[in-house]
């Protein structure tokens, strides 16, 4: 697991096969609330790589202030899903965040990713009301846990 820059080319190509993959999963591209992330507000981002150093999956965290940061961009690729990649990636971007100071970390989902929500509560993260702008989204659900 690498802490990287968030424009580097693999985290690109990364983030690129997720929103196509949201996209079909939600029949359109508008199905992100709020503010894409982007390397102005992203202060974490990592990569996961198999045994030949191509890069499988990746996550990031975007601080909220007071005590909070909020996971983005938790992606890995279809065919290397149930093999440890996305536990991998989140305890890191745990780690990370208790290295800054981060109390809580917060997400959202979508209610058409059913696969993450249980990925979520198997991994110790809660439902919490919907925050910033999830508030008004009818398929936005928000997990959160402390750390």
């Amino acid at each position: 697991m690498n802490e990287e820059s968030w424009d580097t080319p693999v985290g690109a190509q990364l983030r690129a096969a997720q929103r196509a993959e949201l996209d079909a999963r939600y029949g359109n591209s508008n199905h992100e609330p709020g503010s894409a992330p982007s390397a102005d507000d992203i202060a974490v981002f990592v990569v996961a790589r198999d045994e030949n150093a191509v890069g499988i999956g990746c996550g990031a965290l975007r601080l909220l202030g007071d005590g909070s940061a909020e996971i983005k961009r938790m992606y890995v690729i279809p065919f290397e899903r149930g093999g440890g990649a996305a536990v991998a990636i989140l305890r890191e971007l745990e780690r990370l965040a208790r290295d800054r100071g981060i109390e809580v970390l917060k997400l959202e989902t979508g209610s058409g990713q059913p696969d993450a929500v249980k990925f979520y509560e198997r991994e110790g993260y809660s439902r919490i009301d919907s925050y910033g702008p999830y508030v008004d989204e009818p398929t936005s659900l928000c997990f959160a846990r402390s750390l």
